[in-house]
């Protein structure tokens, strides 16, 4: 693990972005039943940790994919939005939003700002899970006659140690490359590491992050 997804694995925790549940599970909008729950938009409010999330995200993008081969920023509706605000000003880029399907009024538009055709996207969002969202994002960004290349994500709901990348490799197959600031194994690390949470937590999260579609009934949430 990373100085970095440590720092950012420890702001998620103190922040209550990543929530552990106490006595009753989070119920997502699939129904799926889960003993965490994410939301990167807390972020927003804390201006240390925002700007220092925003800073390494900037930086990844220079790193890892190179300014060079970045034409246009993106961000998706709506966490993604203000994320890849301040990343575009950051490395001085455009930047265009994406909605999650065409308006319905005006000029039918799915993207807002100007998309070249040939531009070559960076999509910036806050968190990744399996990835279709993003490709959703994509048939915009095609339509336009652009390309999404890269996709740059506060943290991936993914385990190296479980071998698990669903996101990455959904993006993979559609020739998009994933980059990352943390992933679960660094909050489980540093979630127990500094006593954020138990480890009957812990193994309720991994037991969840094997099985995430039965957890819920094996639990006798169901």
């Amino acid at each position: 693990m990373s100085d970095v997804a440590q720092r950012i694995a420890e702001m998620l925790l103190r922040t209550e972005a990543i929530q552990v549940y106490k006595e009753k599970p989070f119920v997502f909008v699939s129904g799926r039943i889960s003993p965490v729950y994410i939301d990167c938009r807390k972020i927003l409010s804390f201006p240390e940790e925002r700007e220092y999330i925003v800073i390494e995200l900037a930086k990844k993008a220079e790193t890892a994919i190179g300014l060079a081969n970045i034409d246009v920023v993106a961000g998706g509706e709506t966490a993604g939005i203000p994320y890849a605000s301040f990343v575009s000003h950051l490395i001085r880029k455009p930047m265009i939003y994406i909605r999650k399907q065409p308006k319905g009024y005006g000029g039918s538009k799915q993207i807002e700002g100007i998309l070249e055709p040939g531009k070559r996207v960076l999509l910036v969002e806050d968190l990744i899970t399996d990835g279709l969202s993003k490709l959703r994002f994509n048939i915009g960004i095609r339509a336009a006659g652009a390309k999404m290349t890269h996709c740059l994500c506060v943290f991936d709901y993914a385990s190296d140690r479980l071998n698990q990348h669903e996101g990455r490799d959904n993006l993979a197959r559609n020739d998009i490359a994933l980059h990352v600031l943390a992933n679960w194994d660094d909050v489980l690390d540093t979630g127990l590491s500094k006593s954020y949470f138990s480890e009957s937590a812990s193994k309720q999260i991994v037991d969840f992050l094997k099985d995430a579609e039965n957890w819920g009934r094996k639990m006798g949430f169901v």
